[in-house]
């Protein structure tokens, strides 16, 4: 059951600071060489790559108290096919993966269309909220205490014209310097997309950190988008280009199998997928599998946005 805490607890009480702390001590004194070795990978795949410290923060309305998974569990169970289609594979190789220079690109159906680095992005909002959030994938879900601010903030600077209805989403990709380790029917650049009422609402997030710091590569650094009510495939990593379209995107995975992935992926438990139960999920460090939620337990805030809709259809 997903709990929901009053927005005025700090995420001190939730997190303990010293999380915060030991990662910073941990890089700073060789802890990820350790821990490569103890895991029997490469050094660098366990190197927290390239982060910094945000600005401490205030809570989200739609934080949860549920404890958060572990910082160690998100650097090392991934899915980033770009970088390999096993879940440690990300941290493995994500290391190639170049965050700066950085820029966003933001056209199609706006009056001003503009690109924007990276930096600029980190200060448009100053960061105004951290959102504790549970996210599912597949049969697998975690608690993420993630850094950013509505996508929406973004979005409006670019003023969308009355005929755009859906924003589409492209991710880093250059054949020559990321070579997927991931042979399957998956095509890149790697697209997402989100219908444009989705992607206004405040639950949607410019996704610019975790767990007080900016985001690890193998988490889709430096920029990605957070859709806590959809399955994680929706959520798209390392974006470069935002796009709005009056016709529906052609997203990755309907393109590769478009029986079982739909374009809302909206987490649905009375759904019967074809490959898997959605009714049961398995929390990442927990053994036994509990119940899915319908919305990942967000139904309270989405569910109007699909009122009318046939959900084994829109799937």
């Amino acid at each position: 059951m997903l709990i929901r805490r009053p927005a005025d607890i700090a995420p001190s009480e939730i997190t303990p600071q010293t999380v915060f702390e030991s990662r910073r001590r941990f890089l700073a004194h060789g802890g990820a060489l350790l821990a490569g070795a103890t895991l029997g990978l490469p050094a660098h795949a366990a190197n927290a790559p390239d982060t910094t410290p945000l600005t401490p923060l205030a809570a989200s309305r739609f934080s949860t108290n549920e404890t958060p998974t572990p910082l160690k569990q998100l650097l090392e169970y991934n899915n980033f096919y770009e970088f390999g289609s096993s879940k440690g594979d990300p941290s493995l190789y994500a290391h190639k993966l170049p965050i700066r220079p950085w820029a966003i690109t933001i056209d199609g159906l706006v009056r001003t269309p503009v690109t924007l680095d990276i930096d600029r992005l980190l200060k448009l909002a100053a960061l105004e909220e951290r959102i504790y959030r549970l996210r599912c994938v597949e049969a697998w879900s975690m608690v993420v205490p993630w850094v950013g601010y509505p996508l929406s903030t973004l979005l409006k600077h670019v003023e969308p014209l009355g005929s755009a209805k859906y924003v589409r989403f492209e991710s880093y990709y250059d054949p020559e310097v990321i070579t997927p380790h991931f042979f399957g029917f998956l095509e890149f650049p790697y697209v997402e997309g989100l219908r444009l009422d989705e992607a206004m609402h405040p639950l949607t997030l410019l996704g610019l950190g975790l767990y007080g710091e900016t985001l690890p590569r193998q988490n889709g650094a430096p920029v990605r988008i957070v859709v806590p009510w959809k399955y994680g495939f929706k959520s798209a990593k390392s974006i470069v280009r935002i796009t709005f379209t009056e016709d529906q995107p052609l997203t990755s995975w309907p393109k590769a199998d478009h029986k079982a992935y739909g374009f809302f992926a909206n987490v649905n438990p009375q759904l019967q997928h074809p490959q898997w139960d959605q009714s049961r999920e398995r929390r990442i460090g927990e053994l036994f599998k509990r119940d899915t939620l319908p919305f990942n337990g967000y139904a309270e805030q989405v569910s109007s946005l699909y009122a009318g809709m046939d959900l084994q259809r829109a799937f």
